[in-house]
């Protein structure tokens, strides 16, 4: 079985790493150390734990400032870039590690008024979800 650490473990939870070693230290998330003293998660108990978490925040519903959206994965980051066509556009957002690329008409990003250096949270909805294994 994989095991975490808690810096990864929190990127995969979506906090601080602060954050969860409070956890850890509240009991709330299992951990065990490692010969050389590491604090590790189990790969399971950082499933359920995600879950977990997941469910508590849907039952607390969205905050003020949330937009209610069947849209469930939400990426908050920065326009990077705004590319404008006679028609269409190009909008990319830098959110954490991950570079996002929308293509939209012209026509949406001028209502948005979207400009390279604004805040901007691309939701993500597809049909069609692939993994990999990393």
């Amino acid at each position: 079985m994989q095991s975490y650490s808690i810096g990864q473990a929190a990127r995969l939870l979506g906090v601080s790493a602060d954050t969860a070693r409070r956890w850890a230290d509240a009991g709330r998330l299992a951990t065990h150390r490692d010969d050389g003293g590491r604090r590790l998660v189990d790969g399971r108990d950082l499933a359920a734990f995600c879950v977990e978490v997941a469910q508590g925040a849907a039952q607390h519903g969205p905050e003020d400032d949330t937009p209610y959206t069947s849209a469930r994965n939400a990426f908050p980051g920065i326009v990077t870039a705004v590319k404008l066509g006679d028609v269409a556009a190009q909008v990319e957002i830098q959110a954490g590690p991950h570079r996002l690329v929308s293509l939209l008409t012209r026509e949406a990003v001028e209502e948005l008024g979207l400009e390279v250096g604004m805040q901007a949270t691309a939701r993500v909805k597809s049909t069609s979800v692939h993994i990999d294994r990393t």
